[in-house]
């Protein structure tokens, strides 16, 4: 990282940082990707295809050959109903809903799109799947779907695409493998086998949805928002450009709360974002330099909140803490819905979190005497659970989480950043305290843990041997000066391969994953012991791993 970038971390984006979008949506149009050329191929990561025109790696070829193959796999699946598609406020985000519009009604797909023709988060799609998909078979007729034309928290020249199936929640790899293979399979044959229609033809052709009203009346089935309300809790809500922002404004008419929309402004440059750790722009509402204007507030809400451009992330501001740390808001948040405020949910949903997210989370999880649950990196893995009510909660170490409604039925299979924000103002309204005090006492009780996420490099070969380790390859004994009590290569919580290696001590943790976009892989890791010990951690992590690749 320059310099140069490092230190204008946290300030308003210049002239000099702002995407020329005609630039970008031309090339979306005009480039051509190479067939050839790994880089241009569509590949699903853990959240759909994402890509930028600008390097031909999400261009209109790439989307009318992945929704062709998305129209291909919903007729093998035999998935006949409605499908769901929105957007975000990324400057790619409309061409390419546009361009998917066209292929799926040329497909004879009934399409849904928003109402308002707005922009549309993605817990909300996965809302209107599952109130769609209520009380039906998955394995029968009639069933609907959704695409969510987003690239998450990226930088605004990316764009992204992806699909979730009738469960609601992200499409597993064994739906992705077989709808990317097919895309490229269409791109190789220069398209041959696509079915389209006129713009004008889909979208007079496709049906509306109010997934604003929709996904905002229901809110009270999940969340005590009378408590909330009669807590006179004041909220600074914060959309960060991206797709709550109506929906925010909503929340504060229809539920009477004092909630203020910070920044209610959309703009595919960006430029009222402040600079990420690397001085790019990125709507990582987890990142304090990305959330530092709403930090710079923090004293004038009793609670502050922001979201990424799909708001399925979540940033938790409170005025005696600033930005907390996504891991410990999962733990408080998880604290305080096992601990007694959802009667409702089953005497046995479990706690799901993901191996890289703290163990703080483990050590409440045993104080309110709850099963918990660690499965591999992605939010799919909690998908079967909080569908059966299994999990009351699953939740991901990159602010990304959602939990059941109060009777213990689904709300939503994919992350859910508005729903976790609201959470925060009831944990406030009904206990008077914030959710970082919360936090302060979980400390008093547990310790304090030091947790970090760095980098180191490694090819692709090496990334491919890291991604297919046993644990009899980890000859290690010790981790920083404690005997290693696991040398774990698949989740605990359900076996599945978790893509990399785990090591676990009595008082801390690391787990390496490769990078699936970089020469690096990613070394996360925590110590109870405080930073000295973590560092150390650190170092020995890539000393055991780097013993493993040989």
């Amino acid at each position: 990282m320059a310099d140069s970038a490092q230190s204008r971390a946290g300030q308003t984006a210049g002239p000099q940082d702002l995407i020329d979008v005609a630039h970008l949506v031309t090339a979306y149009y005009t480039d051509v990707p190479d067939p050839d050329d790994v880089d241009q191929q569509v590949a699903f990561g853990t959240s759909g295809h994402r890509g930028t025109s600008l390097r031909t790696s999400f261009n209109e070829t790439h989307i009318v050959a992945t929704t062709q193959a998305i129209c291909d796999y919903r007729k093998q699946q035999g998935y006949d109903g409605p499908l769901f598609m929105g957007r975000d406020t990324h400057g790619l985000s409309e061409p390419a809903w546009a361009t998917a519009l066209e292929v799926l009604v040329g497909n004879d797909v009934t399409v849904l799109v928003d109402d308002r023709d707005g922009y549309t988060p993605t817990p909300a799609v996965s809302h209107a799947i599952l109130r769609a998909n209520r009380g039906k078979d998955l394995d029968g007729s009639g069933l609907a779907d959704g695409i969510v034309v987003t690239p998450s928290h990226n930088p605004p020249s990316d764009g992204g695409f992806k699909y979730n199936p009738p469960h609601g929640g992200p499409a597993d790899s064994d739906a992705t493998s077989v709808i990317a293979a097919r895309a490229n399979e269409l791109i190789a044959g220069g398209l041959d086998g696509v079915r389209r229609v006129p713009f004008a033809r889909g979208r007079a052709a496709a049906g509306a949805y109010d997934f604003l009203g929709t996904y905002v009346d229901d809110l009270p089935q999940v969340l005590d928002i009378d408590a909330i309300r009669s807590a006179g809790v004041r909220i600074g809500a914060d959309p960060l450009g991206g797709a709550s922002v109506a929906y925010w404004g909503e929340i504060a008419e229809r539920h009477k709360l004092d909630l203020t929309v910070v920044n209610p402004l959309v703009d595919p440059t960006w430029r009222f974002m402040t600079l990420d750790w690397d001085g790019k722009i990125r709507m990582d509402c987890s990142s304090p330099h990305a959330m530092a204007s709403l930090i710079r507030r923090k004293d004038d809400y009793d609670l502050a909140t922001g979201n990424d451009a799909d708001a399925d992330r979540h940033g938790i501001v409170t005025p005696d803490a600033g930005l907390m740390n996504p891991n410990h808001f999962l733990a408080v948040a998880i604290g305080y819905l096992f601990g007694g405020a959802r009667p409702g949910w089953p005497e046995a949903a479990r706690i799901g979190k993901t191996l890289v997210s703290s163990s703080m989370i483990d050590r409440v999880a045993a104080e309110v005497g709850r099963p918990m649950s660690e499965v591999p990196v992605g939010f799919k893995w909690f998908v079967p659970g909080l569908l059966d009510g299994s999990f009351g909660f699953g939740g991901e170490e990159s602010a990304g989480a959602s939990f059941l409604r109060k009777d213990g039925s689904t709300w939503t299979t994919d992350k859910d950043g508005i729903l976790l924000c609201l959470l925060a103002s009831e944990i406030l309204a009904t206990t008077g305290r914030s959710p970082s005090e919360h936090y302060a006492d979980l400390v008093g009780r547990h310790g304090d843990p030091a947790y970090a996420r760095i980098d180191a490099p490694a090819d692709r070969a090496q990334k491919a041997k890291l991604a297919a380790l046993a644990p009899e390859d980890v000859a290690a004994a010790e981790l920083a000066g404690e005997p290693i009590t696991a040398k774990l290569t698949e989740a605990p919580g359900n076996g599945a391969k978790i893509g990399g290696l785990k090591v676990t001590t009595e008082s801390a943790w690391f787990a390496a994953r490769p990078s699936g976009t970089e020469d690096v892989y990613k070394i996360y890791a925590e110590s109870f012991q405080g930073p000295e010990h973590l560092a150390r951690v650190q170092q020995e992590a890539r000393e055991v791993v780097g013993a493993a690749l040989g």
